[in-house]
């Protein structure tokens, strides 16, 4: 018996010492901002000092375009998941893309709060400083949660709304990424404030395509570089653990002309759900574009582009 008791000592000791060098293997630290600006932005790019951050945002295509198209990102992801519509649309209008607090080269907020109200008082913050009376909001999952909310409180500052996979109802019967799966789950998703392996991100990315093929080595460094820069991964472990208030009532209450943009494989968001929006936003026009994940902008930006330049003239 002692000797098994020994045996079953050793094998534990063993077993610690592994997954600690398993865990100083994959840990890596943030990586200063400064260190990311002359990989991930360009000519188009400008940093606003804002509410305790330096918010990173490009302004592309018609400068005297008063009535610009504000571009808003998912969860974990960052402005340059417009760039290809970008390139489709400056030639036609203003463009405004946005590094929203606890992402991209924007990091985190000071005061660590992370809700639909926070971000309203963002956008009109933002929209102060630009001198930006009026405009038109893009978003994609939560950034089109963001749009949508800002737009039922402020429908005198938006002229019109697309919400491309957007976030605001239930997500029912849906594969999920594996990424989010593991930063919902209680304990385990503390790890991810010190481990964000690549292969991670990877099947992350390939969880939100439907064309895993279209998941790049340059992409993955990317949002590897992103999702670990100084205090990003903090500040969205805290977004998952908190999570966002729900009052989808409010989408009723839209009476701005909306254009709904849903990918017919979205893992994510159901498809189902852009029915519901269409359902309660009253004049809404939907496009659901086959064989395309929860990021349609990225796998189909042409098509996206398209429906948004018809949309906005």
């Amino acid at each position: 018996m002692k000797k098994l008791f020994r045996f079953l000592g050793y094998s534990l000791l063993t077993l610690f010492a592994l997954v600690i060098i398993f865990l100083a293997v994959l840990f890596e630290k943030d990586i200063p901002v400064e260190k990311l600006k002359p990989k991930y932005t360009n000519s188009a790019s400008h940093f606003l000092p804002l509410m305790g951050m330096q918010v990173h945002y490009r302004d592309e295509g018609n400068p005297n375009d008063s009535v610009p198209l504000i571009l808003l990102h998912g969860t974990s992801s960052s402005l340059n998941t417009w760039d290809s519509v970008v390139l489709f649309m400056k030639d036609k209008k203003r463009l405004i893309s946005i590094d929203l607090p606890a992402f991209g080269l924007t990091g985190p907020n000071p005061a660590n709060e992370y809700s639909f109200a926070y971000y309203n008082r963002f956008l009109d913050s933002f929209f102060l400083q630009r001198n930006i009376k009026q405009c038109m909001i893009a978003g994609n999952s939560l950034g089109g949660a963001i749009a949508w909310e800002y737009t039922a409180a402020n429908p005198q500052k938006v002229t019109k709304l697309v919400l491309i996979d957007a976030a605001g109802y239930p997500n029912l019967n849906v594969k999920g990424s594996l990424g989010f799966k593991i930063a919902s789950t209680p304990v385990i998703n503390n790890l991810l404030l010190y481990i964000t392996p690549k292969y991670l991100v990877r099947k992350s990315l390939e969880g939100i395509y439907f064309d895993k093929n279209r998941v790049t080595d340059a992409q993955v460094e990317r949002f590897h570089d992103v999702a670990i820069s100084e205090g990003n991964r903090k500040a969205v472990l805290g977004i998952f653990k908190k999570g966002f208030e729900r009052e989808p009532e409010k989408i009723n209450t839209i009476t701005t002309p909306t254009l709904i943009i849903w990918g017919e494989k979205d893992g994510l968001i159901p498809v189902a759900n852009a029915t519901l929006f269409q359902k309660n936003i009253k004049g809404s026009q939907m496009e659901i574009l086959p064989n395309i994940g929860h990021v349609p902008m990225e796998e189909a930006p042409k098509k996206v582009a398209d429906l948004m330049i018809t949309f906005i003239q």
